[in-house]
């Protein structure tokens, strides 16, 4: 990866999704989590505050040292004892069925393959393990959808290969997990900003 890539698109995402609003949907995308959890695109820790004490420990995921860097302090205040375990989602460093739940929060837009990278989580799913996403993608309005298939080239080369243009809950959908409950909507903010703000809320399962 190069420099933007490794510290300073890391920084720049730790601001950009450290707002009062994201804090909220972090809590509602943590809730329910409990056991062993395995999070992937940990970046800068920013869900550690929101993890429920039911989590007896995380794995974290991230490709970038700066962004394991940035999590520090977080860690450091964090009851809940994370362990660094891999850094590429695409390819988990993890035993079948082996984690309780799975989280991954503003981070399928950028896996290259990102249906590898959802098989790879029903792959370490437990039987009846749970999905807990938090992610912005396709819209429902065709002019936004035109504005992101115009944005997304530019979007991918700057933002270290963010899609715009991902149907997320259709994507976990076709990884074998079975959606169970989703919200989906504008994040707060103004009108110009919607081919980035879509997000999806959702939580899926791992069939027994």
């Amino acid at each position: 990866m190069g420099v933007w890539t490794e510290r300073v698109v890391p920084r720049l995402t730790d601001r950009a999704l450290s707002s009062a609003e994201i804090g909220e949907l972090r809590d509602s995308a943590c809730s329910g989590l409990a056991g062993r959890v395995l999070e992937i695109g940990f970046g800068s820790g920013l869900n550690l505050p929101h993890l429920p004490a039911e989590v007896e420990a995380l794995s974290a995921v991230e490709p970038a040292d700066a962004g394991w860097a940035l999590s520090a302090q977080r860690r450091a205040g964090s009851s809940v004892p994370v362990e660094r375990t891999g850094l590429d989602g695409q390819r988990l460093a993890a035993d079948d069925a082996s984690y309780d739940a799975v989280l991954s929060t503003f981070t399928l837009c950028t896996i290259p393959d990102v249906s590898a990278a959802l098989a790879e989580v029903r792959r370490v799913l437990r039987p009846g393990g749970s999905f807990h996403f938090l992610e912005h993608g396709l819209a429902p309005d065709e002019g936004v959808v035109a504005w992101q298939r115009r944005l997304e080239p530019l979007q991918r080369r700057v933002f270290a290969g963010c899609h715009l243009t991902r149907d997320v809950p259709n994507l976990v959908e076709a990884a074998g997990l079975e959606v169970t409950a989703l919200e989906q909507r504008y994040l707060p903010g103004p009108r110009p900003l919607r081919p980035w703000s879509y997000g999806s809320l959702g939580r899926a399962v791992r069939p027994a």
